[in-house]
């Protein structure tokens, strides 16, 4: 694949205020061309690109004051550790999360939901007792549930989803028995970008004292979130997915929750005194983060939500929502094209097929466009299924792209139609 640099192309329309034009600068990915072609990149829901802000804090790390944290007395280590607790601090207000003893570091959203599995499920759940899931969920929000279902004997339930990719109304009520143990959920779908009524949920389970994990991979990115609002037990975010590093991510939990749980891995830094007859555990949150951490990702995480702060994520998702009924509109009318999930409450992913293409050749053919679209069964495979396809393509949205993205996209997707006409 060839790659040159190329001048940003400058969207025909600002809406609602929002110049995309303003914050697209800041990622020198995007000035590329592919294969000849100025850049599209429309896989943000894989993983987002990074500011120059996020690309930069990494760099300084290991170019400034590369050294392990805690613990060390030395001006590097200092410096390390008062940079890496700031991360944390920073992502703990921008989820609204009432202490930093709440926000473990994690290596993203799938081991954050494994931690919660291995240690609050795992001691806890005895055979026949109940966990809600639902049919649109991620593989990283079904897989621990299975291991943990055959480590003690629990039963997975199921929400079914309807024709839009929604919940179907009334059926997640109705799974709920004196049995029910957790609720595991997404707050968006990876596959259909559909928004799921989290905060009702949330309420009705803990109306039966049942806590709720929130999947927030794909919220955190394009929605103001709000722990506290929400109400949730636990919430699980990707830093990559959030314009920051891979290979970091987060676990808010309550923190009674935490105090309560054991710890899931064992090493330096969450102990306080190891003898061999009895270990001593360090207090909260790093009872939970055995091991030196990935301290330049954390340190990037932090910076991308100061990029993100000042972007505005309210702006963000009303940009997003608006570029989301652009892009709707123009595939609606892309010869043998059919969306898959049409929520009426939608973040910005445009799941699809065309008729006669397999998912994997469209794929192919909008990249020698220069399109980036992701295809395949995106980590969800039961949402496939239900909707009787073997995968589909998919288009994800991020504050970055304009109606010439999609545009250029859509020329893309009737070039496909012409060479398998």
């Amino acid at each position: 694949m060839s790659i040159q640099h190329d001048t940003i192309r400058k969207p025909s329309a600002v809406a609602n205020g929002f110049d995309p034009l303003r914050w697209r600068r800041d990622f020198p990915i995007l000035r590329q061309r592919v294969h000849g072609k100025p850049l599209v990149y429309l896989d943000n829901a894989a993983t987002a690109q990074k500011p120059q802000m996020v690309i930069a804090a990494v760099s300084d790390y290991y170019q400034r004051f590369n050294s392990n944290v805690h613990r060390g007395v030395h001006q590097l280590s200092e410096l390390a550790t008062e940079a890496y607790e700031g991360a944390r601090d920073k992502l703990r207000g921008f989820i609204n999360a009432a202490s930093v003893k709440e926000m473990v570091f994690v290596r993203g959203a799938t081991e954050a939901i494994n931690l919660v599995a291995q240690s609050y499920g795992r001691s806890r759940f005895q055979p026949g007792d109940e966990i809600i899931l639902s049919e649109m969920e991620h593989h990283s929000n079904i897989v621990p549930w299975q291991l943990l279902r055959e480590q003690t004997g629990a039963i997975l339930k199921v929400i079914p989803i309807n024709d839009a990719g929604e919940l179907e109304p009334g059926a997640y009520e109705q799974l709920f028995t004196a049995r029910t143990r957790l609720v595991a959920l997404a707050h968006v779908s990876t596959a259909l970008g559909t928004i799921n009524p989290v905060k009702a949920m949330v309420a009705h389970a803990h109306t039966h004292g049942v806590p709720v994990l929130l999947d927030g991979a794909q919220a955190v990115p394009h929605l103001p979130v709000d722990v506290r609002a929400l109400d949730c037990d636990f919430y699980a975010f990707s830093g990559h997915k959030m314009f920051g590093p891979t290979g970091i991510g987060v676990l808010y939990a309550k923190e009674a929750l935490l105090r309560d749980m054991p710890p899931w891995q064992g090493g330096g830094d969450m102990i306080r005194v190891v003898r061999f007859d009895q270990t001593l555990y360090n207090d909260l949150p790093y009872k939970f983060e055995a091991g030196t951490p990935d301290i330049a990702a954390a340190i990037g995480l932090g910076a991308a939500v100061s990029y993100l702060e000042a972007v505005g994520m309210t702006a963000v998702e009303a940009y997003e929502r608006e570029l989301l009924a652009y892009a709707t509109r123009c595939l609606q009318a892309v010869r043998g094209l059919r969306l898959v999930g049409t929520a009426r409450d939608k973040a910005g992913v445009l799941s699809f097929v065309m008729e006669g293409i397999h998912p994997h050749d469209l794929g192919t053919i909008v990249d020698q466009e220069g399109v980036a679209i992701r295809t395949g069964h995106h980590c969800a495979m039961p949402v496939m299924e239900r909707f009787r396809v073997p995968a589909t393509a998919r288009a994800s949205l991020a504050f970055y792209n304009t109606r010439e993205d999609i545009d250029a996209l859509v020329a893309a997707l009737e070039k496909a139609h012409e060479v398998f006409r």
